[in-house]
């Protein structure tokens, strides 16, 4: 995380903005839910933990250990090779730490500027501030409103569970995390073709909510194609 620019999400994190959650579940904190490092912000993804997180003058400075897991190896395998090139936080805001300033020469006529959040996570990510918009890559053999379907019903009942509420702060800031997850995943899917050749360039989601009915994503994207 870098201090003083305006990112893709129209956010620009202050300096200090991370002191009390370093203090709260930061590496040298007593917490037994330390902030996570995580793969494409999923957390059934995690691929180690940090050693080291703290505030430079540039942003966010993190040294991690990946861990002996199969995701772990295969991240680090992807950092070998280039893949994995960039990072992201998941953090909550803070509403009384959040201050929109209007700018007429930002779109959208402003961006956020944020002096406290609560960090949950940071992840391996390959492209920071657009972290979920994964490419998926569908073969002539797939049949693509199967895997519409399927990640479909998956939405459907994430969203019930955000709807019902239960839980803690943790639990909800994941699922919020993979209902845009999978939102990408459908907006990636809309705009490749049968030979997994990408149509357009990919904008960032935003959170969708949903109708109280099932919402018809074939018919969307069978009109997009």
């Amino acid at each position: 995380s870098h201090f003083g620019n305006i990112d893709a999400d129209k956010d620009l994190l202050l300096k200090g903005c991370f002191k009390k959650s370093l203090i709260e579940k930061g590496v040298d904190s007593v917490s037994n839910r330390k902030i996570a490092f995580l793969r494409y912000h999923n957390w059934e993804m995690s691929i180690g933990k940090f050693t080291t997180l703290q505030e430079d003058d540039f942003g966010l400075f993190a040294v991690a250990k990946l861990g002996n897991s199969t995701l772990g190896n295969d991240a680090f395998l992807d950092y070998q090779d280039e893949i994995i090139r960039e990072h992201s936080i998941g953090f909550k805001y803070i509403a009384d730490k959040t201050k929109f300033i209007e700018d007429a020469s930002v779109e959208g006529g402003g961006y956020f500027q944020i002096a406290e959040v609560a960090l949950w996570e940071g992840s391996a990510v390959l492209w920071g501030a657009n972290e979920l918009t994964p490419v998926i890559q569908v073969s002539k053999g797939e049949n693509k409103n199967d895997i519409v379907n399927e990640i479909t019903t998956e939405m459907n009942v994430v969203m019930k569970s955000i709807i019902n509420g239960k839980g803690t702060d943790e639990r909800l800031y994941s699922l919020e995390m993979k209902h845009k997850f999978l939102t990408a995943q459908l907006q990636e899917l809309a705009l490749i073709n049968l030979e997994g050749k990408k149509e357009i360039e990919i904008i960032k989601p935003e959170i969708i909510i949903p109708e109280v009915k099932a919402f018809n994503w074939n018919e969307v994207i069978t009109k997009i194609n």
